[in-house]
């Protein structure tokens, strides 16, 4: 038996939101102070570190829950599957459903539940619920995924990672211009052919003796924002110098679970955070093992879509699976490695086989 991936499906919302799009903003520092220079110097600055060029935002009408069917379907559809044959629905995400112009988050009832209403399945045994993990959600879901496929209580499961960031966070933050919007969706089943292939290791850590709060919700960096609400915050270099530390070491962790040789790996899904981050984090992982790091082994989409939180990895995987990032593409036998790094601090990996 193997437990594989066999539909994917991502969603990519078509508001585009340019890096100059951020000129007229009023960027402030944490104790309300005005930077000492022109946004053209902050933007070009951002760029340079975490590679966005743009990135995309919801449309108005649509929710984090709505995004996530948007990718649902697409997977089912992928493999032709009655939606009514799945066991579990799993949703990672962060801030559930934010109507437009609110910030009060909405997870009443679960985000999974929301799917499977929307998915318009009516099989009370398909059960439902969200998963707050940071942005290693989806993988998290995925290993729990597998987890009940293996102990014999489901067969089929849905696995989704979606966020609407844009509705988070503080527009007088230039961390602000990191965040974006979108949902990616996968079925994990269990195949009784090909031994070989899928889930074939997996590794999960919660450091949260130090680093729990590096990512958290406080209050607008502008004094004159008198409203109570909370906004998405980082320590952006405590996290650069956990992860670049933390995730390497668990995706080898993860690697030799498998038994599969640094050599066998083809490609590298990390998630889409921060350019010069992933590629730190690949580098040391390479150096881990003291051989030099292979060309083309990490595909790469936040240039372009930003950093969607849970929704980044399962995103780029579709994407790289349907040949749609170019320069990289996926062959039945590659060996690739899912690796995550979030609030809480949460860090995962998982090995696979295509």
């Amino acid at each position: 038996m193997s437990i594989c991936i066999t539909g994917t499906g991502s969603y990519i919302p078509e508001t585009v939101k340019k890096n100059e799009d951020f000129l007229n903003n009023r960027f402030l520092n944490s104790d309300g102070s005005e930077f000492k220079v022109t946004n053209e110097i902050i933007i070009k600055k951002f760029k340079a570190i975490t590679g966005i060029e743009e990135r995309r935002y919801a449309k108005n009408q649509f929710d984090t829950s709505d995004l996530a069917v948007f990718a649902a379907k697409k997977a089912i559809n992928d493999i032709k599957i009655d939606p009514e044959t799945l066991d579990y629905i799993i949703v990672g995400h962060n801030f559930g459903d934010i109507k437009h112009g609110t910030k009060q988050i909405d997870q009443l009832p679960s985000v999974a539940s929301r799917v499977k209403y929307k998915l318009g399945i009516k099989n009370p045994e398909c059960v439902c619920y969200d998963l707050i993990f940071g942005c290693p959600g989806w993988i998290e879901g995925v290993i729990q995924a597998n987890a009940f496929i293996k102990a014999g209580i489901a067969k089929k499961c849905l696995v989704i990672g979606a966020e609407t960031l844009s509705r988070t966070f503080d527009t007088s933050d230039r961390d602000s211009m990191i965040f974006s919007d979108g949902a990616g969706a996968t079925i994990v089943e269990k195949k009784d052919k090909n031994p070989n292939q899928g889930i074939l290791s997996h590794k999960s850590c919660t450091f949260s003796a130090e680093n729990t709060f590096d990512l958290f919700l406080g209050d607008s960096f502008d004094t004159n924002n008198k409203s109570k609400d909370k906004y998405i915050k980082m320590y952006g270099h405590k996290i650069y110098e956990f992860a670049i530390t933390k995730v390497p070491q668990a995706l080898k962790d993860c690697l030799e679970l498998s038994g599969k040789s640094v050599n066998d790996v083809k490609k590298i899904f990390l998630h889409q955070a921060n350019e010069k981050m992933d590629d730190a984090m690949v580098d040391r992982f390479y150096k881990l093992y003291d051989i030099p790091r292979p060309e083309n082994v990490m595909p790469m989409s936040i240039g372009k879509l930003g950093n969607s939180s849970v929704a980044t990895i399962p995103t780029l995987f579709d994407l790289v699976k349907n040949n749609k990032i170019e320069n990289h593409s996926l062959k039945k036998g590659d060996i690739v490695l899912f690796g995550s790094v979030g609030a809480g601090m949460n860090v995962n990996a998982i090995t696979y086989q295509i």
